[in-house]
């Protein structure tokens, strides 16, 4: 592809030779000849250029003086683009495996993919443009919309429903049964749990990650939402819109995470608490009482960052005076 048409297709500006083409993008440290390199920094733009590269994105207000160019604004925004455009691209199942396993009373639309080894349960819908990859699961009466992707071994669980364009990486599990257990006179005793799932439009969720079923009503994650790798979110939680949930966070039943909130990796949320829209919560925190709306919190208990930076710092000030002390 010309130079000149990345810079349309990222909304940069170009510098130099904009009739040079670029087949593919490639790290700084492994660029040569014929890729394009994103430099978000001087000693990338350095590593690049002595590989060969052809070509380099980089920053707005970034000086490059012998190679052909891109400004842009938002540097990762142009990655994902140039990905987008110079591949490679996966193939996705098309058409129904003869080794799928369909009930005579789905519902399929048309263009859906399914692979082999994957079942689709009696009463289940599957939306135009969706793939379900070998293994995948789909349960009796769950609905799955349009131009969705169901990696290997993921699981849409009975009546659970997800909107449009939402991936599920392989491992996947929507609608287990809740940790829900009531003391008995011969032991814990199991609390039925009979709601659902929804997962709303646009939704990614990662690798090995859990979202239980309600024990009444719904687990719902909102639209625009990511969530990463093995994370775990119990019956009845709500997720909002456009929030980013890291690795190995837990959060446990009923709680509340508004829209447009971040939580970082191994963080902890205690059943029913609530965290404000825009909020941040750092890594290794627990959450035990609401979080006020855009506050950033860290530590446990999760507190506001500055007066967990504040107490670690007189407690570090505390230990020197104790050592030079005896």
């Amino acid at each position: 592809m010309r130079l000149e048409e990345l810079a349309n297709l990222l909304g940069g500006e170009l510098l130099g030779d904009g009739s040079v083409n670029v087949h593919t993008v490639a790290p700084p440290e492994a660029a040569g000849p014929g890729a394009i390199a994103v430099c978000a920094t001087p000693n990338a733009l350095r590593t690049a250029r002595e590989r060969g590269v052809t070509a380099v994105v980089v920053r707005e207000g970034g000086e490059v003086e012998d190679l052909p160019a891109i400004r842009v604004p938002n540097p990762r925004l142009a990655l994902a683009l140039l990905i987008e455009a110079l591949g490679p691209r996966r193939r996705h199942p098309a058409g129904v495996h003869p080794m799928a396993v369909v009930a005579p009373g789905a519902e399929l639309a048309e263009g859906v993919g399914i692979g082999p080894l994957a079942v689709v349960e009696e009463g289940a819908r599957i939306g135009p443009g969706t793939v379900l990859y070998a293994h995948a699961y789909v349960g009796p009466n769950a609905v799955v919309g349009s131009e969705c992707i169901v990696y290997p071994h993921a699981v849409v669980g009975e009546r659970c429903v997800l909107g449009d364009r939402v991936i599920l990486h392989s491992g996947v599990v929507l609608g287990a049964d809740g940790f829900g257990f009531v003391q008995g006179p011969t032991g814990h005793r199991k609390i039925p749990h009979v709601g659902i799932v929804v997962v709303e439009d646009d939704v990614e969720i990662g690798a090995c990650t859990t979202i239980d079923r309600a024990t009444l009503g719904e687990t719902r994650i909102g639209a625009g939402t990511k969530i990463d790798n093995l994370v775990q979110i119990a019956h009845n939680v709500r997720i909002g819109r456009r929030c980013l949930i890291a690795a190995q966070t837990g959060i446990a039943g009923s709680a509340v995470v508004e829209d447009d909130v971040v939580i970082a990796g191994q963080v902890g949320v205690g059943d029913h608490v609530r965290i404000g829209r825009g909020a941040v919560v750092l890594a290794l925190s627990g959450v035990t009482k609401d979080v006020p709306p855009g506050q950033v919190v860290s530590g446990f208990p999760a507190r506001p960052h500055r007066e967990a930076l504040r107490e670690a710092a007189m407690l570090r000030e505390l230990a020197r005076r104790s050592i030079r002390s005896r």
